[in-house]
């Protein structure tokens, strides 16, 4: 067993050795969307790694394509689909956010004041800043933003 901590949240968990990062953001119920199901071709299961990164498995090759498209990516960036913990000391900050999956969940939102950014799904590019009223107006200069995950390339180049 390996213990994680996960911020902003201050929790400590206790995973099998070898268990996706995701796994353990699923388990804990935290705010993770993985659009792509787990397949590290989004943004949306994006996370950084406050601590004990030797501890994670790899970047792979497709985690690394992925990582250089996220307009939010950090040197400790990693995916949470991607990375399984395989030693001590990891702990993950989660980033402020709220991805969307269609142009339908932005229409849902109109009138409302965002209380975190509303995030592109395939880049992490901030779509609505945070505390914002979001109007039809905005949302209608949105409507050419391409959400269709299903696009994306999911082949081992």
């Amino acid at each position: 067993m390996k213990e994680v901590l996960l911020q902003p949240i201050n929790q400590r968990v206790a995973i099998a050795t070898n268990t996706r990062v995701l796994d353990t953001l699923l388990a804990q119920q935290c705010p993770v969307m993985m659009a792509c199901g787990g397949q590290g071709i989004c943004a949306t299961c994006h996370v950084y790694v406050a601590g004990g990164p030797d501890s994670l498995t790899p970047m792979g090759d497709r985690e690394k394509r992925t990582l250089a498209l996220i307009t939010g990516a950090q040197p400790n960036s990693r995916l949470s689909c991607q990375c399984r913990v395989i030693g001590e000391g990891v702990e993950i900050l989660l980033p402020e956010g709220l991805y969307v999956q269609s142009f339908n969940d932005l229409e849902a939102l109109i009138g409302k004041r965002t209380k975190v950014p509303i995030l592109h799904p395939k880049d992490g590019r901030i779509l609505i800043q945070k505390d914002k009223i979001i109007t039809r107006t905005y949302i209608m200069q949105l409507q050419d933003v391409d959400f269709n995950l299903g696009s994306l390339d999911v082949s081992n180049k």
